[in-house]
């Protein structure tokens, strides 16, 4: 039975191209959508996603009368709803707030079409509560959707007899089939062999278990504190590892490892020409509004995680303060931090990128941002996706959860979960209790 989905504009805005996953129903765009995505053409943050999706319904306009509704691929009949009755909305409802003009437009639809489920889209948490209490049914955008609690770690730990362990530990390799058991290993993930009281760990890579360093990895002055830290600085230091991701709560040491990692192959072992450093601005809580200055001090209260954190690798290693290390490499071009807004639209050869905060990323942004990479280029992104500012992401949507799963199975491609906190006793006790 086709149904009638109403999109919200915070879907359109996610994934420009959300229209064509209703296959075989009726997809339907209220025009206050228009207006709001005209809107967000002027918002720094959302002004690219707006654009796209506005050239997304140009595209669609040019095949006929929206207004009359017009047939796409997939057997989709789309078009753009322009009459809305307010009256249709309880008195205690404001009737200028565009969430309930789209919601008076959905439930206006619905009596239009009573044979039919009418269904809204949409990703605002409190336009679904207000839109079920009105009796209509509306739901979540969950194409792109990633069970958070099921996302693999990156590693996993296993039993074996005498005879597999010391094997193992003689040759540094063993083939999967001579475990004994089937195991569906993804490519990448790090295997922790266990006997008795002993344990010694290996990458899976096409078939065999290769022994890892196992801890002998120093980058920049850093050496991994637990065996999760070993994994991630193997995949970081990986030449032929070109896209990692660390996922992990506040104190696990993501950032740190990536940026230490990113300073010793850059500046000491020469393997890329500079490291970029990039995050998404988004604040926590009130916005900071505009700042004076140069870009980098309008800038600086967004980056000053990244500055702490150089500041305490230049402390273990000897070095002048982190400041000064900052602001040599800077002149020598080897380190450019900067907002991720600036990452749009170029092509970077030879770095080694950095997204910090990564889960505050969409999957389209994120696809964006890899494909920004060239030759010998190699992207890291870090974050916790259960600390999300976006308002319209959690910790199934993000960018960061969808990427870890999608190319999980690529040989090019390692993921770490970071679970010990390092940072302090009291961080850990607060990420784990509060």
């Amino acid at each position: 039975m086709r149904k009638i989905y109403v999109l919200d504009t915070n879907v359109l805005i996610h994934d420009h191209r959300s229209i064509y996953s209703f296959e075989d129903n009726e997809v339907v765009v209220p025009i206050f959508v228009i207006e709001e995505i005209d809107k967000l053409k002027r918002n720094s943050t959302t002004a690219i996603q707006a654009r796209l999706a506005a050239r997304e319904l140009d595209n669609i306009r040019k095949k006929g009368c929206i207004a009359k509704g017009v047939e796409l691929e997939k057997k989709i009949f789309f078009r753009v709803e322009i009459e809305s009755d307010l009256n249709l909305l309880p008195s205690t409802l404001k009737k200028d707030s565009t969430d309930n003009i789209i919601i008076a437009t959905t439930l206006g639809i619905k009596n239009k079409n009573p044979d039919m489920k009418v269904i809204l889209i949409t990703k605002d948490i409190n336009m679904r509560i207000k839109a079920d209490s009105l009796g209509l049914e509306v739901q979540d955008y969950e194409t792109d959707r990633t069970d958070y609690t099921t996302l693999y770690d990156g590693y996993e730990e296993i039993e074996v007899s005498r005879d597999i362990y010391n094997k193992f530990n003689k040759s540094g390799k063993i083939n999967v089939w001579e475990l004994g058991k089937e195991y569906h290993f993804t490519e990448n993930m790090f295997i922790r062999f266990r006997c008795g009281e002993e344990k010694t760990s290996g990458r899976y890579m096409g078939g065999k278990i290769r022994r890892n360093l196992e801890g002998q990895i120093s980058a920049w002055g850093a050496r991994a504190r637990n065996d999760e830290q070993e994994y991630a600085m193997e995949l970081l230091m990986d030449e032929n590892i070109k896209v990692v991701t660390l996922v992990g709560r506040a104190g696990t040491g993501k950032t740190l490892l990536a940026i230490a990692a990113g300073l010793e192959q850059v500046v000491e072992r020469g393997k890329y020409k500079k490291l970029l450093i990039a995050r998404p601005i988004i604040p926590m809580g009130k916005d900071l509004g505009y700042l004076p200055g140069s870009e980098e001090e309008k800038l600086r209260p967004w980056m000053q995680p990244i500055y702490d954190n150089i500041d305490y690798l230049a402390e273990v290693k000897g070095e002048k303060t982190g400041e000064k290390v900052v602001s040599s490499l800077q002149t020598m071009g080897l380190l450019k931090i900067e907002a991720l807004t600036y990452i749009r639209g170029r092509s970077i050869p030879n770095g080694y990128i950095i997204i910090d905060e990564a889960q505050n990323l969409t999957p389209l942004e994120v696809k964006t941002i890899i494909t920004r990479a060239g030759e010998n280029t190699k992207i890291v992104l870090t974050g916790d996706p259960d600390q999300i500012d976006s308002p319209y992401l959690d910790s199934d949507t993000n960018g960061l959860t969808y990427l870890s799963e999608k190319l999980k199975n690529e040989s090019i491609v390692g993921h770490v979960t970071l679970k010990k906190g390092e940072r302090s006793a009291l961080a850990e006790l607060a990420a784990k209790l509060l």
